[in-house]
């Protein structure tokens, strides 16, 4: 399971609400990957990747979820979150193929305080390279040197280890628990042409400080990125 459940960060803060201040057109690239920002071409992978059982049990993506929902965020909700402060969206690629890895979302981003939340989601056919931690830690370097963030969040539900492995790889340190504050979902009774059952659960909150990067393994650190502004 290598998806991060998602819970609302809080309010966004004052400045980003009122569009204020909002994050730059990236492109962010390390050894094997390239964050960009999704394009229209992007529709039938980002549809296939966000059908998956995975995706559906730790998400609250709608299901089916049809290429039509997949164009919608693409074109119009994503490039919202960025135009009205909320966060960003980026696009994980294969940096050899161009080929859809996952993606990356910043959310309840409050700008005074300089804190977001972090989600991700990778396709299942890609789970298992380590692909995620090098997305999310390229993501929190960019933050924390360019954008000069102070802290980034994240939420993983109560049984998906794989999420909380992620967390912990790239320098995570557990806070707590959220008791009862999210909605997984499970096969009715275990048949995987089931339906889907809602199950509440607990969410672990993490949190990842500038400093705590000095704690990643050397093999993370030191995978380096660039990064590139106004991407078109």
């Amino acid at each position: 399971m290598t998806t991060a459940s998602s819970g609302s960060a809080g309010a966004s803060g004052a400045a980003g609400a009122a569009g204020l201040s909002e994050f730059p057109d990236i492109s962010i690239s390390t050894e094997r990957l390239v964050l960009r920002p999704l394009e229209e071409a992007d529709v039938p992978a980002y549809a296939e990747m966000m059908n998956d059982e995975q995706v559906t049990a730790w998400t609250s993506v709608p299901q089916p979820f049809t290429e039509a929902d997949a164009g919608d965020w693409i074109t119009r909700l994503a490039p919202a979150e960025r135009s009205e402060g909320r966060g960003i969206v980026l696009a994980v690629t294969e940096f050899l193929t161009q080929r859809l890895v996952g993606i990356i979302q910043l959310r309840g981003t409050d700008w005074r305080v300089r804190s977001t939340e972090l989600n991700y989601v990778v396709a299942p056919w890609a789970r298992g390279e380590g692909y995620a931690s090098e997305a999310a830690l390229a993501t929190a370097q960019w933050l924390f040197h360019d954008q000069k963030f102070e802290r980034i969040e994240l939420r993983t539900a109560a049984d998906n280890t794989a999420a909380q492995q992620v967390a912990q790889k790239i320098g995570c340190i557990s806070e707590g628990v959220l008791r009862g504050a999210w909605i997984a979902r499970t096969r009715n009774g275990g048949d995987p042409f089931g339906g889907w059952l809602q199950v509440r659960t607990d969410l672990i909150v993490w949190s990842l400080l500038p400093e705590d990067l000095e704690g990643v393994s050397e093999s993370l650190a030191d995978s380096g990125f660039s990064a590139f502004s106004d991407w078109n």
